[in-house]
């Protein structure tokens, strides 16, 4: 009884030392990213956050092109990527037969496993090369008329980070997707089916009605996945701060802008205004996360109910 105590002890204590930690980190975080973004916080206030010039040369810095080129390329992102990971994850749980899920399900899951830059590589040489030449000479004489896809097109741009971090973002929602269904029990499939449910109402009423909440968070771990994206982006999306809703325009991302002219900063001020980027996509990643969970939390609250 007295070694299980002592045992108990020594994991309580570890798990609440494992915490400390963690909360320890948050705070450093936090701590470290205002004290070096003070320069910059100081001297533009919150026009920095307005801003759309960024001049290194006379230290005029705006991080608003940034910020727009980030949310602009996730959402967009996540629009084109949920459809596709909802029907990878309900392909292989409720229609694929046996010997194909593994397969395809390490298929997919080995998108994960494929390096950033690698992703870039590929879009410069395969995708971009397509589009310039294929896609989107055929959405300007078709569609140019919407703001989307209006302005001269080069492959190198938004559409192709937009296309890339949909890929990226695949696996990690189809794979929690899969999941999420996995946990729905099967007397919900059974009971849609022995009323008369065809196979499409059976997965739309039993399956995703009662996974919406999974869904949304699955949604949100992508979101985030794509808010912080750096190398592939950086290497397809053109690197030109001005804001654009054309596809086809070249944009910047937030994460981009922080590796491209990091090493570069040679003032305290440009240092200081990259720092404060930084902050900002912290910020930007803890919201979205928090949102996510309260929208979890409420819709898991009025189901219980």
């Amino acid at each position: 009884m007295k070694k299980e105590k002592i045992l108990n002890a020594v994991f309580k204590g570890s798990a609440i030392f494992a915490s400390v930690v963690v909360f320890a980190m948050w705070l450093l975080f936090f701590f470290e990213f205002i004290k070096h973004s003070l320069p910059s916080i100081r001297k533009f206030g919150f026009s920095f956050l307005a801003n759309t010039v960024w001049d290194p040369v006379s230290e005029n810095f705006g991080a608003l092109p940034f910020i727009f080129g980030t949310v602009f390329s996730s959402f967009l992102a996540l629009l084109i990527s949920l459809p596709l990971s909802l029907g990878i994850a309900i392909f292989l749980n409720e229609l694929a037969p046996l010997w194909m899920r593994k397969p395809v399900s390490f298929l997919v899951e080995l998108l994960a496993a494929i390096p950033s830059v690698i992703y870039g590589m590929w879009g410069i040489f395969v995708l971009s090369p397509i589009l310039r030449n294929h896609v989107q000479p055929f959405l300007s004489n078709h569609l140019g008329f919407l703001p989307l896809f209006g302005g001269p097109y080069y492959g190198i741009g938004m559409m192709s980070a937009v296309l890339i971090l949909s890929i990226m973002i695949i696996p990690t929602i189809s794979s929690v997707c899969r999941e999420i269904f996995k946990a729905v029990p099967d007397v919900y499939r059974e009971t849609g089916l022995s009323i008369g449910a065809t196979k499409w109402e059976m997965i739309r009423i039993s399956v995703l009605q009662t996974s919406r909440v999974g869904i949304f968070a699955a949604a949100g771990l992508g979101l985030g996945r794509a808010l912080g994206e750096t190398m592939a982006v950086t290497m397809v999306i053109g690197n030109r701060p001005e804001i654009s809703f054309s596809l086809f325009a070249p944009g910047y991302t937030m994460a981009s802008v922080i590796a491209n002219e990091f090493t570069e900063a040679t003032t305290d001020v440009y240092l200081s205004a990259l720092t404060e980027i930084g902050f900002v996509l912290f910020l930007m990643t803890f919201f979205f996360s928090f949102i996510s969970r309260m929208i979890v939390k409420k819709y898991t609250v009025s189901i219980h109910t």
